[in-house]
């Protein structure tokens, strides 16, 4: 995902050429994943020149939004609260994090109300 979001609209040799780097997948790995990314709905692809060209459904936020709520409906019950708990309990938040946090909420409630 991060490499479509990067480079834009790709194919799967651009995308595999882009991981070879940190990864040494095969380019048949590569594009496995890209239909499994399509299939989940991250993904779609138009064909040029007889080769896949596979763009972003959505953007990096709006995905991140996406697996969060999964996550919370998985393992937290539905709960908001329960998830933030557990990141603070785990100390995944800290104190400026927590601050900003703080912040985004009052900023959202004096917009809407």
């Amino acid at each position: 995902m991060q490499v479509i979001w990067s480079s834009g609209p790709s194919s799967v040799e651009n995308v595999h050429q882009a991981l070879i780097p940190s990864r040494k997948l095969k380019e048949s790995s590569v594009r496995t994943i890209l239909r499994r990314l399509e299939k989940k709905g991250y993904l779609s692809h138009e064909c040029r020149d007889r080769a896949y060209i596979y763009s972003a459904g959505e953007p990096p936020r709006s995905l991140a939004a996406r697996a969060v709520r999964q996550i919370i409906d998985r393992f937290c019950r539905g709960s908001i609260e329960e998830l933030v708990t557990g990141m603070v309990d785990a100390e995944m938040l800290g104190e400026e994090e927590l601050s900003q946090l703080a912040q985004l909420a009052r900023r959202r409630r004096k917009g809407s109300g």
